[in-house]
């Protein structure tokens, strides 16, 4: 009986620092990336964003020219109040209140067009990115790709962001949106 114990409790050590040994050679590749740093820096992203800031700015001027219109027609029907009658004075701010709420709802409307526009800026990069991504890490034995805004703290030898960076400089140089 002392025997047989003696086996087993050394078929439970070996068994363990088999395992252990085992372990320490399946150890994963995880590596970061900051996603946000080549979305600005990188050439296609740079366009990106000059694009969207194309359409946000184009949309501001048509703001600010419909507000100066607005202010100039309140000013000259508030300029008529003496002159015309009850009757007519609400019915030229009755058609000034209309046509403010028909202007905000094409605002209204040009702001979610902008604001889909931009979803679709981020998918397509977001896709171009992340087909170069898959490749690198096939490529490297990568296992694990962790977003660098997601992590608390890491080795920065870790980080992969210029290696990525360079590589979607060299393939991608415009992303079309369509």
């Amino acid at each position: 009986y002392y025997i047989l114990m003696k086996k087993k409790t050394l078929f439970f050590i070996l068994f363990f620092l088999f395992a252990q040994l085992v372990n320490s050679f399946a150890v994963e590749k995880i590596v970061f990336i900051d996603i946000n740093f080549i979305f600005n820096n990188s050439e296609a992203g740079k366009d990106l964003k000059s694009q969207i800031s194309k359409k946000n700015d184009d949309l501001q001027i048509e703001i600010n020219k419909f507000k100066t219109e607005i202010e100039e027609k309140r000013k000259k029907i508030l300029s008529q109040q003496n002159v015309l009658s009850v009757d007519e004075y609400n019915n030229k701010v009755k058609n000034l209140e209309d046509q403010i709420n028909d202007v905000n709802l094409i605002i209204k409307k040009k702001r979610g067009d902008l604001k889909i526009y931009q979803t679709k800026v981020e998918n397509n990069f977001s896709k171009s990115l992340n087909t170069l991504i898959e490749e690198y890490s096939l490529e490297n034995s990568i296992d694990i790709i962790l977003n660098k805004k997601d992590l608390l703290m890491a080795k920065k030898d870790l980080d992969i962001t210029e290696k990525i960076f360079d590589l979607f400089n060299e393939r991608i140089k415009k992303i079309n949106i369509k």
